[in-house]
């Protein structure tokens, strides 16, 4: 194992594609994938950071806009991974494919798309677990119990959904990119030059990754629906996606704080988080530790106090 001394807290962050690796820094942002052809395709871009509008500035109220972004920009690079992986003919074919729809029609589709995956997660995570909880009438004599018990339950419910989805070939090798990107991100915090043989010392769970922030906000879910009165299941969904925002928002403050400090404290809070990365990252082979490397390279600034939290 590598030293556990962070020399710097670096602020890139980054996602696993299909085959690939997507990495944004202060100043730019980089995708790399691994080609059909075994070739490492490279893109970048520059990150827009400077002139932030307030909310996406201001505490708490920043997090859910950031979050949201942050989706949109990781959906739009996984869309482009998986074009890589294609063929030229499967690329021809899916562009005939597309001139036979307007560029309207196909907004139209990727918009209900979108919908649908709301209304799935919602109905999974927010609406199950409180009809769930109505049926067992000992959970329900007061709102403590009755909370705790549907946040045990959306806790079963997201762990489950990670192990079933860490079964599949396809989602187990994302897993193992995701692996790769923590592990070269600690490497290039703890101030080790950026090869294959040294990340692979370096741990692959990370205290500001996606999966700790999704735990977190678990259990922030519960916590704030403590607060709540309601006692009928409508009621305390409308109540869970009204206050959604609020979770979100705290659920970043505290990440933003693993990222910046080293305590007892931030350990505490990790600490599930990164026992849940055991499920949705991997160790990742050579090849896949370069692809990380090669996505993260063109993001540290040339000034690296401008990385700094």
């Amino acid at each position: 194992m590598a030293d556990k001394k962070e020399l710097h807290k670096s602020r890139i962050g980054g996602q696993a594609l299909i085959e690939g690796v997507m990495m944004k820094g202060v100043r730019k942002g980089a995708m790399a994938c691994r080609l059909p052809s075994g070739e490492i395709d490279i893109e970048t871009w520059d990150e827009k950071n400077d002139n932030l509008p307030w909310f996406r500035k201001a505490p708490v109220i920043r997090g859910v806009f950031n979050f949201i972004f942050s989706m949109k920009d990781g959906y739009r690079c996984l869309m482009k991974s998986a074009e890589k992986q294609m063929t030229e003919e499967e690329l021809e074919e899916e562009k005939k494919e597309a001139e036979t729809l307007s560029a309207k029609a196909m907004n139209v589709i990727m918009s209900i798309a979108m919908v649908v995956s709301v209304v799935l997660a919602v109905g999974l995570f927010v609406f199950l677990p409180k009809w769930l909880v109505n049926f067992v009438e000992p959970l329900t004599v007061n709102r403590f119990v009755r909370t705790l018990a549907e946040g045990i339950l959306k806790i079963i419910i997201f762990l489950g959904y990670l192990w079933l989805t860490s079964l599949m070939k396809d989602v187990k090798r994302t897993y193992e990119y995701h692996g790769a990107e923590h592990k070269t991100i600690a490497c290039f915090e703890a101030g080790e030059e950026l090869t294959v043989e040294n990340v692979k010392k370096f741990t692959r769970f990370h205290p500001r990754c996606g999966t700790s922030f999704m735990f977190i906000t678990l259990i922030i879910s519960i916590l704030i629906m403590c607060l709540i009165p309601f006692t009928v299941v409508w009621q305390r969904v409308i109540s869970s996606l009204i206050l959604l925002p609020l979770m979100v928002g705290i659920s970043y403050e505290f990440i933003r704080l693993a990222g910046r400090h080293t305590n007892w404290f931030t350990k505490a809070v990790s600490a599930p988080g990164l026992y849940v990365q055991r499920l949705t990252t991997r160790e990742p082979d050579a090849s896949q530790i370069e692809i990380a490397i090669a996505a993260l390279k063109p993001c540290i600034p040339e000034n690296l106090e401008e990385d700094k939290w």
